[in-house]
């Protein structure tokens, strides 16, 4: 008994000619239909090739356009966007700690979600702090597509302020919101400000919501522990201290010094 298969006619093979390519030469083109034929196949897999590369550049300008987005909404300082944990030269035991200390707190970053950890870098200026802070963020967004939000001490309590005016279209709430929205709060230059109540509350408000939140806070501050301890008040250096918070010591010699001298 015969298949419907084998009644089927036979494909007729499609008509072919001999062209030329003004750049690489004759090549055999096949009739597709009517009077349409292939092109040059080099020029076409030339011109695929094109397309391709065109298409990827474009994909790594949006990809660079949106980490550079990224960084500015995480208020990263531009000198600092490229300073990772792996660019860290640590050559002293105290600076080896240091990125050590670092490397660990992104790596387990979701450990120290789960109990809200926090750190505080304090010592010396020119010492690094920064650098190793940025290398967090950035390894926490870039890897972990964390939230990451760094802000001076000045710029957080005066982003609240701002809302006490009239015409502010934000409400007091929503600006502490902002602080503590972030999976990790970076802030910087903590006692620089002559430290009044009114910005000692302001601050004692975002951390205790974050402390609430189990949101990780890490500080940095050119005075010493006890000076910290001094500005922030036992409240909120209490409860920075809390779930194993650590604060590293930065004694070294400048790196701005030593290249200045």
């Amino acid at each position: 008994m015969l298949q419907l298969s084998e009644l089927a006619a036979p494909k007729a093979a499609k008509p072919t000619r001999t062209d030329a390519c003004e750049t690489h030469g004759e090549f055999e083109a096949i009739n597709f239909i009517g009077r349409i034929w292939s092109k040059c196949p080099v020029c076409a897999d030339e011109e695929t090739a094109a397309r391709k590369a065109k298409e990827a550049a474009a994909e790594r300008a949006a990809h660079k356009g949106a980490w550079e987005e990224q960084i500015g909404r995480a208020c990263i300082p531009p000198r600092f966007a490229d300073r990772t944990l792996k660019n860290y030269i640590a050559t002293t035991p105290a600076q080896q700690h240091a990125l050590a200390f670092a490397t660990a707190y992104a790596d387990d970053f979701d450990k120290v979600m789960e109990t809200g950890r926090c750190a505080m870098f304090v010592g010396n200026i020119g010492t690094g702090k920064t650098h190793l802070a940025a290398g967090i963020a950035l390894r926490l967004m870039r890897r972990d597509n964390r939230l990451v939000l760094f802000s001076s001490v000045m710029q957080a309590v005066r982003s609240i302020k701002e809302t006490w005016h009239k015409d502010s279209d934000a409400s007091e709430a929503q600006a502490i919101a902002t602080l503590v929205r972030p999976d990790l709060l970076i802030l910087d230059e903590v006692g620089v400000q002559f430290g009044s109540e009114t910005e000692k509350l302001l601050m004692f408000e975002v951390l205790n919501e974050r402390y609430g939140a189990r949101k990780p806070t890490l500080l940095m501050s050119n005075l010493s522990l006890d000076e910290v301890r001094a500005y922030l008040g036992e409240r909120i250096f209490d409860r920075l201290r809390e779930d194993g918070g650590e604060a590293v010591a930065f004694d070294w010699v400048s790196y701005r010094g030593q290249v200045a001298a």
